[in-house]
């Protein structure tokens, strides 16, 4: 079964600097969504950068020219370099990987930034991240 494996996180103070990686087994899609996505109690769970087998690459406006998200040469491992970090960064971090029926440059540009658009079992347990001011 897909498995994805979050790690990386950890607790750094403001303007630091943590790379989070997700390590994921048990599927070999040909088209996909895959990105990172965070979440804090009794919020909503937000898209943080994803990309797609097509290489399309999207950011969340707050993490925009702080974040970059990668890829692995075999593309089952995906990265999430973090930058210049801000206390409002903390959450738990999430990977997730999703197929896709057609090719995924079909699809709207920012669908796999979309939680929504995940199943309910194509996510990791997630890695914390805490940003200290």
């Amino acid at each position: 079964q897909v498995q994805l494996v979050e790690s990386g996180g950890g607790s750094v103070q403001s303007g630091g600097s943590l790379r989070l990686s997700c390590a994921g087994s048990g599927y070999t899609y040909s088209s996909y969504c895959t990105g990172w996505f965070r979440q804090v109690p009794g919020k909503e769970r937000e898209g943080v950068a994803s990309i797609d087998s097509d290489g399309r690459v999207n950011y969340a406006d707050s993490v925009k020219d702080r974040f970059t998200i990668s890829q692995g040469n075999a593309k089952n491992t995906l990265y999430l370099q973090m930058n210049s970090l801000k206390p409002e960064d903390t959450a738990m971090y999430y990977c997730a990987v999703v197929p896709l029926g057609v090719a995924s440059a079909t699809f709207p540009a920012l669908y796999c930034l979309q939680p929504g658009n995940y199943g309910e079992d194509d996510w990791g347990k997630g890695t914390l991240v805490t940003v200290s001011s």
